[in-house]
């Protein structure tokens, strides 16, 4: 069988992380996710997240780095998670989605996650906890 990758978005700006409630499918809504989709064939999944991203919210991304680990969501699609940068636009919930929040570390907790996406959105919890306390915003340091 075939794996299809299905990319997340840790949609980072100003110390906090994007968060997005699912609306459909019944069984998905009203549970939170990093926003993305299904990498096309041919389309690498850097490229794949930035048109997600694009088509989902209405924002221009840039995908920093890939999170480690891979989660499967059912047979034949696999979830990788990348950081990424907001560089224009105001997200808003454009497909799949009917609320978006913006959270800090501190608040990762508030709301029901999907669970594949827990163990990644720990981790960028902790890179944005670093990165406040390194003076480091959006993987920028500042006063550099």
């Amino acid at each position: 069988m075939t794996v299809r990758v299905v990319v997340g978005g840790a949609l980072c700006h100003e110390g906090r992380l994007l968060a997005a409630r699912r609306s459909a499918p019944p069984e998905l809504a009203g549970r939170w996710e990093l926003p993305g989709g299904k990498a096309e064939p041919g389309e690498s999944v850097p490229e794949a997240l930035v048109r997600e991203l694009r088509e989902e919210l209405g924002v221009e991304a840039e995908p920093l780095e890939r999170i480690p680990g891979e989660w499967p969501l059912k047979p034949g699609l696999v979830l990788h998670v990348w950081t990424a940068r907001l560089l224009s636009g105001d997200p808003l919930p454009l497909e799949d989605h009917d609320e978006l929040r913006w959270l800090g570390p501190e608040e990762l907790d508030s709301v029901d996650w999907l669970d594949q996406d827990r163990p990644a959105v720990a981790e960028a919890g902790r890179r944005l906890s670093a990165e406040a306390r390194d003076g480091v915003r959006d993987g920028v340091r500042r006063g550099a």
